[in-house]
């Protein structure tokens, strides 16, 4: 299961990658002395648009097999097993999972509607003490 970034969180990169390259492309076209600085618009774009697809095919979050695995493109992908998890804190931003040795931050701002309710589902489901969750309250309400 995929956990969706909201799309306001995906697309500025896609218009930044494109500007840049637009850019690149003008110079390339309208200079007849390039410098090297003039190719770092072209690279800009690239990596802007690349960054995009990363994250439209990746996405925030992967839940598969019990794991939890945060995609960055950038560093180690975080992974923590759902079955290791002993604390989830509610923070302003988001949830933190902790583990004996891990700890995980995930943002609830750049998470999609659908997706969010996955993951409080996911979360709900993984039978923490009451004082270990932000969930036991929705528990002993419903």
């Amino acid at each position: 299961m995929k956990i969706r970034f909201k799309k306001k969180r995906i697309y500025p990169n896609l218009i930044l990658g494109l500007f840049w390259m637009v850019l690149g492309i003008y110079k390339l076209i309208e200079d007849n002395d390039l410098r090297w600085p003039d190719y770092l618009y072209l690279i800009a774009g690239i990596l802007f648009i690349s960054y995009f697809f990363y994250d439209l095919i990746d996405q925030y979050l992967t839940i598969e097999t019990g794991t939890i695995r945060k995609n960055i493109l950038y560093g180690y992908p975080r992974r923590i097993n759902l079955d290791e998890v002993n604390l989830i804190k509610k923070t302003a931003g988001g949830y933190t999972l902790q583990t004996e040795s891990q700890k995980m931050k995930i943002k609830t701002d750049l998470i999609e509607g659908n997706s969010l309710t996955e993951l409080k589902n996911v979360l709900e489901s993984l039978n923490l003490r009451s004082d270990k969750t932000p969930f036991a309250n929705n528990k002993n309400n419903a």
